[in-house]
């Protein structure tokens, strides 16, 4: 349903024409844009990233630098960005860890909903649940009976504490009954890696990075993390149709510092957009299995809200911290 509402609320949004802004952000932008990616480059948001500061440099008319600035699960980066000039000039990549962290970490240095404001989303990527070929799992049944048969033994890998395949694994252990070992990483690529190698027992991962692998019979997908077959996955079969309510996803958008001009936060909106529409993105997600969000920074402030809510109750409920 989530998808459902995220897609939805994007065919409603209309973007603006760039040449109905107001004058006050016809000098805008004046110089490069900063655009921080506070995760390591390689990374699916990395990549989404990438494609769209490219359309954009073309279309705004100055460089869009993207700056990879990892660390303290994306706090460092998107601190930069909440304590920049509110001029439109410096932009942060968030994912699901920015509406986890306001929960999960007890002092952030800056304030989330005063500090930043939304600008646009851009792409979403579909959870697979997937396992090493030697595990002997082949469906979620089969996870389900290794995991009561043995408590505490099997492990989920996930991008690192608080991520979303973190609380994915959580809400898994929950639904099914069943206790796991955590094994966070620094990314998902080096969990991925693990996996692979059959050192963690199952993970939640990006699609578009696991597609090959799962394809290549490098992994096996135990199902997808989505309310229906997904489109780039239609031979594999849903954790729902297996009986286990659960959707899981990785998604990334832009926010500026708070005070931004309006115009300037409705121009780049409008940029975005229109990123998302070249042939070369849309080509891209395709090829990619990416889910392109276009829509209004008003929708996507709304979705911060409840993606923020609903990863404070998994949190609270599983008794998560930042460190576990």
């Amino acid at each position: 349903m989530r998808r459902r509402h995220l897609l939805q609320g994007a065919a409603i949004s209309a973007a603006l024409p760039l040449s109905a802004m107001t004058a006050r952000a016809d000098d805008w932008p004046s110089k490069p844009i900063r655009l921080i990616v506070p995760f390591p480059p390689g990374g699916t948001t990395d990549v989404v990233t990438r494609l769209v500061a490219t359309e954009l440099s073309k279309t705004l008319g100055q460089p869009v630098v993207v700056d990879n600035k990892p660390g303290a699960g994306t706090v460092i980066g998107v601190d930069a960005a909440a304590k920049a000039p509110a001029d439109g000039h410096t932009l942060v990549t968030v994912a699901n860890s920015f509406c986890a962290n306001q929960t999960l970490v007890k002092a952030l240095p800056y304030d989330a909903a005063r500090d930043l404001r939304p600008v646009g989303l851009m792409g979403l990527s579909e959870h697979v649940l997937a396992t090493h070929p030697g595990s002997g799992l082949r469906t979620l049944a089969d996870l389900t009976a290794a995991a009561k048969k043995a408590p505490g033994k099997l492990s989920y890998a996930s991008f690192g504490n608080g991520t979303s395949a973190h609380l994915s694994g959580a809400m898994l252990e929950a639904q099914l009954g069943v206790d796991l070992i955590h094994v966070p990483y620094k990314g998902q690529a080096p969990a991925l890696n693990d996996l692979l190698g059959g050192q963690v027992s199952v993970m939640f991962g990006n699609w578009p990075e696991f597609r090959n692998h799962v394809k290549g019979g490098k992994l096996v997908a135990i199902g997808m993390a989505t309310a229906r077959r997904s489109a780039f996955a239609p031979d594999i079969p849903t954790l729902a149709e297996q009986g286990l309510a659960l959707e899981s996803n990785s998604w990334n958008g832009i926010l500026t510092r708070a005070g931004t001009p309006d115009a300037v936060v409705a121009k780049l909106n409008a940029a975005i957009n229109q990123a998302l529409a070249a042939p070369a993105v849309v080509q891209a997600f395709r090829e990619g299995g990416i889910v392109s969000l276009a829509g209004s920074p008003a929708q996507f402030a709304s979705f911060i809200r409840s993606e923020t809510d609903k990863y404070a109750t998994v949190i609270r409920k599983a008794g998560i911290t930042a460190d576990s």
